[in-house]
């Protein structure tokens, strides 16, 4: 059975070879935690005294503004970042997708990609060779999967690493913003692809900024604010509090459409 368990976990960064007193004014304002020090070498405080306890089937969202410690918590999550103090245990296969472009070599064509992006998402070289084709028609790139990618538009590789992504079998799926710059229509059909990644999921964590997509995908949130878990709870309780009024409202008196946050960040 899948599972995150975080104890009273902090995750510090040492700023070496810089002036505490310029670092200080940069970092000034809700960007990335706290600033401390150790010494002469400046700390940020990026997360601060962090407990939860995640288990198979949560559908978890994470809201805050940019540089509350979201994408942060997610590769302490992933096990990439290990607590500074305090403890974490993970337990299951982790699926970190924070950045699509992750894995990908400009040099070489499009199908060598789809093996590359999918080893490094954790598959098996066979378990990626019988999905190439389904992923291939999915892209609707056709012959531009045997050119290089550097000849893609960004669009392009939006799609090509849409369709490995939505390929792979995660037990807990770590899923942060930035996806976009693709055309309403194939976003559609991408949208039914992530509805079935994360029905294959045993967990889900997954960071956005766009209230009708999180209300599609989770059904409790965490809502970071300077390095801190300010609250935890269902979705909508969350959203409000974070908000300052009911999103779900205004979800169902402008019946909007649900769409990816490409802004991208924290």
């Amino acid at each position: 059975m899948v599972s995150i368990d975080v104890w009273n976990a902090s995750v510090d960064f040492p700023i070496f070879d810089a002036k505490s007193r310029s670092l200080k004014k940069l970092a000034l304002g809700k960007v990335g935690g706290k600033i401390g020090s150790e010494g002469r070498v400046p700390i940020i405080e990026a997360l601060h005294d962090i407990s939860l306890s995640l288990k198979d089937g949560d559908r978890v969202g994470l809201v805050g503004h940019n540089g509350a410690g979201k994408s942060t918590l997610l590769r302490l999550l992933a096990g990439i970042y290990e607590p500074t103090r305090g403890r974490s245990r993970i337990v299951g296969k982790v699926a970190p997708v924070f950045d699509l472009g992750v894995g990908m070599d400009p040099e070489i064509s499009g199908y060598e990609n789809i093996m590359i992006r999918g080893l490094f998402l954790g598959m098996s070289r066979k378990q990626m060779e019988t999905r190439v084709d389904d992923i291939a028609e999915f892209t609707e790139l056709g012959d531009y999967l045997q050119m290089p990618l550097r000849t893609y538009s960004t669009g392009m590789r939006v799609r090509l690493a849409l369709g490995v992504v939505t390929s792979i079998n995660p037990e807990i799926l770590l899923l942060d913003e930035g996806i976009g710059a693709v055309d309403a229509a194939f976003m559609a059909k991408a949208r039914d692809r992530l509805k079935d990644l994360v029905a294959r999921s045993g967990l889900l964590v997954f960071a956005n900024h766009s209230d009708e997509f999180l209300a599609e995908f989770c059904d409790t949130a965490i809502w970071m604010d300077e390095g801190h878990v300010k609250m935890h709870g269902g979705l909508r309780e969350v959203l409000t509090a974070y908000k300052g009024f009911d999103p779900f409202e205004r979800m169902h008196v402008h019946n909007e459409t649900p769409v990816l946050s490409g802004n991208g960040g924290e």
